[in-house]
């Protein structure tokens, strides 16, 4: 819907209203309920040929509850800033600043470079917190680009991070991506500086960290992809002075009937005192397949192998699009600690084995 005096390309309204509920036998208070609207206003404006401003403002809006029917319950609300941006773009180049979500790599289930957001590849939804950033993107004629970043005021934990962000510090960083043949090249870094005091036993509560990383795409009848990442502390904190995370994938698409697509990562991640000595190292398999039954519903499963704790994690979701609301119906198992799989603070995620099932409608 849009506002009658603008025209439909300057002002724009939307949103996503989600509702969902789950069953959980392990958990106390087992029954879970939710609902969360995400409205969304924007505005476009051209100013010259291919140049344009665009702004985005976006809200949280939540409430959930857990319980045991006549028993106990926990109630939550929320409101918060979802996306709040303000976007200069031309042809070439564009510059985004605000609170906004920075996703790049080639992995897709077990993800080195989720440096700034929490995407969890089970929600359909693909919810996330956004960051404080100014970001910047220049793109060259034959599909190189270069991004340029500064972050300051974030102090969530997100993708692999073991400290948080100090609140006061600056970060920043960039990404250079290379077209080679049949796919895709690229190279990051990322400075920031970490709170360590919740060790409580270093003299110090902040320290610089360095993070860099590569990243790179092939298709050839079967995609592969490989991300790794490195992150070193300025001094030394034991095992958390350095960090190592390393995927490898692949996926095809098999002509049964409608088309059987199948993903596969692999994780290996180690944290050392010495830069790559590999001795503490933890190892993750992942498989995802999706098979559409219809135009309007497909099945989906994950299954995560984490060898070292000899646990498993598993989802099947079964997804029906009607005309105006998406539902999903999914059976889940979740070991009690789930160290490579993002923890997302917007979504719930209970241990053990459980039932779930979401509507969602978008405006």
């Amino acid at each position: 819907m849009s506002f009658s005096s603008f025209s439909q390309e300057k002002v724009q309204f939307k949103g996503q209203l989600s509702a969902v509920t789950s069953y959980n036998p392990n958990n106390y208070l087992g029954w879970f309920a939710g609902a969360r609207y995400i409205p969304e206003a924007s505005y476009k404006t051209p100013l010259q040929t291919n140049n344009s401003f665009n702004f985005l403002a976006s809200a949280d809006v939540s409430s959930s509850v857990s319980f045991r029917p006549f028993n106990a319950s926990i109630d939550n609300a929320d409101l918060d800033a979802y996306r709040i941006w303000a976007r200069y773009a031309t042809e070439n180049y564009e510059l985004r600043v605000g609170l906004q979500k920075i996703d790049f790599g080639s992995a897709s289930l077990l993800r080195p470079l989720q440096w700034f957001n929490q995407i969890d590849p089970r929600d359909p939804l693909r919810l996330t917190n956004g960051v404080q950033a100014l970001l910047g993107r220049y793109y060259f004629a034959d599909n190189t680009n270069i991004w340029l970043w500064m972050l300051s005021g974030n102090d969530k934990t997100r993708g692999s991070d073991v400290f948080k962000t100090d609140t006061n510090s600056i970060e920043f960083g960039g990404r250079l991506q290379l077209p080679i043949a049949k796919g895709e090249l690229a190279f990051s870094y990322h400075h920031r500086t970490a709170n360590v005091s919740s060790l409580q036993m270093f003299p110090f509560d902040e320290i610089a960290e360095n993070r860099i990383g590569i990243d790179a795409k092939v298709d050839i009848t079967v995609g592969f992809w490989v991300e790794a990442t490195h992150n070193q502390k300025s001094k030394n904190v034991g095992l958390y002075t350095n960090q190592t995370l390393i995927t490898t994938g692949a996926d095809y698409t098999f002509g049964i009937s409608n088309g059987l697509n199948v993903v596969a990562e692999h994780l290996v991640s180690t944290f050392d005192e010495k830069a790559f000595a590999f001795k503490n190292t933890n190892q993750t398999s992942a498989l995802s397949i999706n098979y559409p039954l219809g135009l309007f519903t497909s099945i989906s499963a994950m299954y995560y192998q984490h060898w070292n704790e000899k646990q498993q994690t598993a989802l099947v979701n079964i997804e029906h699009q009607f005309e105006k609301i998406t539902s999903y119906f999914m059976l889940y198992y979740n070991p009690e600690q789930q160290q490579t799989i993002q923890q997302n603070d917007l979504t719930q995620s209970f241990s053990g084995a459980g039932i779930r099932i979401m509507l969602v409608y978008n405006h």
